[in-house]
């Protein structure tokens, strides 16, 4: 079990090109699952990738009360980040498993084995589809596959972005489920 992550945002403003999508935010993510709730267009996704360094961004951004780096994706990652990105971002043509595997390219060959083996059991559905490849699946078990990509970095802090849209509501029901065990039993901070 991982330690959770503490999130703090003071005063963030991000957007794109100069043009300013969100102005002066504050939130907190403590552990257990926070949900920010918002119409299209609101910054939830401008937000979040602010957040996991892949936008630029004004403000300051702690994780444990230290700083997290700017416009360094990997280096939050390192820090204990995850993004689900909306949209599920797989590589089709490439197996479960090793669409599992890329999840863990920070960590040693031993660690992302035995990250894959806790990954299998999170998502059993997966585990009976680890050789299938990933464009042939449903919505929801692609969903289920990018969520778990993401376990496999180790995150402290899971962000997922719209991780319910186009799901049917017994898949979105699953999901929650999966995430809310994934929140309490390992010790992660989840931000959707």
């Amino acid at each position: 079990m991982t330690s959770a992550a503490h999130l703090q945002v003071k005063g963030l403003s991000a957007g794109y090109s100069g043009f300013a999508v969100l102005r002066d935010i504050d939130i907190e993510a403590t552990p257990g699952i926070t949900v920010i709730l918002g119409p299209n267009g609101a910054g939830k996704t401008t937000l979040l990738r602010a957040l996991s360094g892949l936008l630029p961004r004004q403000g300051d951004v702690l994780l444990d009360g230290t700083p997290l780096p700017q416009q360094d994706a990997t280096a939050c990652v390192k820090r204990g980040l995850a993004l689900v990105a909306e949209g599920r971002q797989l590589f089709p043509q490439m197996s479960v498993t090793e669409n599992l595997e890329l999840g863990g390219w920070l960590v040693p060959a031993a660690e992302r084995s035995r990250r894959l083996a806790q990954a299998f059991e999170d998502f059993p559905r997966l585990k009976e589809r680890a050789s299938q490849l990933a464009g042939t699946m449903s919505g929801g078990e692609q969903q289920m596959v990018a969520v778990a990509r993401a376990m496999m970095c180790g995150p402290r802090l899971l962000m997922l972005d719209e991780p319910s849209l186009g799901l049917a509501p017994r898949m979105v029901d699953e999901l929650l489920a999966i995430v809310q065990r994934i929140a309490r039993q390992q010790g992660v901070t989840v931000l959707m």
